[in-house]
């Protein structure tokens, strides 16, 4: 390995990048799921739906990078992690098929069958976020391990706090794709997600408090980490940023701004994450393994760093590619303009 080179840190920063990228994308496309049942009208649903119809299959191509990264890179977190999270995780697999075949076939069913699949498109959404926020719970708060081996019960990631991260993971989800529907219809149905954003800022907003003031409480080294002398000074400057930030989006959603409040609600998001990662580096598993103690063989890390290399500039330029292409309003009956 040349001196100089970290390369844990290196594929610490690719499957963060990846989850981030898979959170961010796949976030408003479960969101619109989330608001699938409120919507004013079936014609709105279709809508809906016609939005991320084109990009929704290829966003969980980023869950798949950053799950194949942590296999690859960091295998002791992965033979941790993922007997820690077995139900959840399980959960989520099921609610994502789910809504993946409710997807297909609500649009070749009848008016009859058609609301089944609506209410499996709704709840696959509401399921999998909710899965997703309940393995985001249970890794903040720790993981039992002895020696190299997960050594907890099967049910040690539910917990209140875990409930809570779940719940807060559907309203910052649903506010992302209220803001995504904001960017892309227009009329009634962008006048709805207009209403619903401002309503589920505060939810965010809400959450995001909730989980930095809870978070502390049960973990000491947080709490060293956030509040001592300096850090206190150096780290004030990202709950700041992100109250201004949300005064900022609340000004867009009054001016009926159509595209600011999408990269608005996607900085609330990427603000939390800066937020999780000060909370718990370097611990990849926490509370105490270490990204360095946890990685594999720089020989495997290099090895598979040649194929991401190759790989992720493709993903990203097909991804953009696509984004591009469908990059106007979706109109009823008419699909993308």
């Amino acid at each position: 390995m040349p001196i100089g080179i970290d390369l844990p840190l290196i594929w610490t920063g690719i499957i963060a990048f990846a989850v981030f990228m898979y959170v961010l994308m796949d976030g408003f496309d479960l969101g619109v799921g989330i608001l699938f049942p409120f919507a004013p009208s079936e014609e709105d649903r279709d809508v809906m739906m016609n939005t991320v119809a084109p990009v929704w299959d290829g966003n969980e191509t980023w869950l798949i990078l950053g799950g194949a990264g942590l296999f690859g890179a960091f295998p002791l977190a992965y033979a941790v992690v993922l007997p820690a999270m077995y139900l959840p995780i399980l959960l989520m697999l099921i609610a994502l098929i789910f809504r993946g075949v409710a997807f297909e076939f609500r649009f070749k069913a009848g008016p009859r069958d058609r609301r089944l699949w609506t209410a499996a498109f709704a709840l696959g959404s509401i399921f999998a976020t909710f899965a997703q926020g309940l393995v985001l719970g249970g890794f903040i708060q720790g993981i039992r391990v002895e020696g190299r081996d997960f050594a907890g019960g099967i049910l040690d990631w539910l917990s209140p706090f875990s409930v809570m991260t779940g719940l807060g993971l559907i309203a910052g989800y649903a506010l992302v794709g209220a803001a995504w529907l904001v960017w892309k219809t227009e009329g009634l149905l962008q006048d709805w997600a207009f209403r619903l954003a401002r309503l589920l800022l505060f939810a965010v907003l809400f959450f995001i408090v909730l989980v930095s003031l809870w978070t502390p409480l049960f973990n000491d080294a947080v709490a060293e980490r956030w509040f001592s002398w300096p850090n206190i000074l150096y780290f004030s400057p990202v709950p700041v940023v992100t109250l201004l930030l949300a005064v900022w989006m609340l000004r867009s959603l009054n001016r009926f701004d159509e595209v600011l409040p999408f990269f608005q609600s996607v900085g609330l998001f990427l603000l939390s994450y800066l937020g999780l990662a000060i909370s718990l580096w370097p611990n990849l598993i926490p509370p105490s393994i270490t990204l360095w103690e946890a990685a594999a063989p720089p020989e495997t890390q290099i090895f598979l760093l040649v194929g991401v290399g190759t790989l992720l500039p493709v993903i990203v330029g097909y991804t953009a590619f696509t984004y591009y292409v469908f990059r106007g309003k979706v109109r009823r009956a008419a699909g993308y303009h």
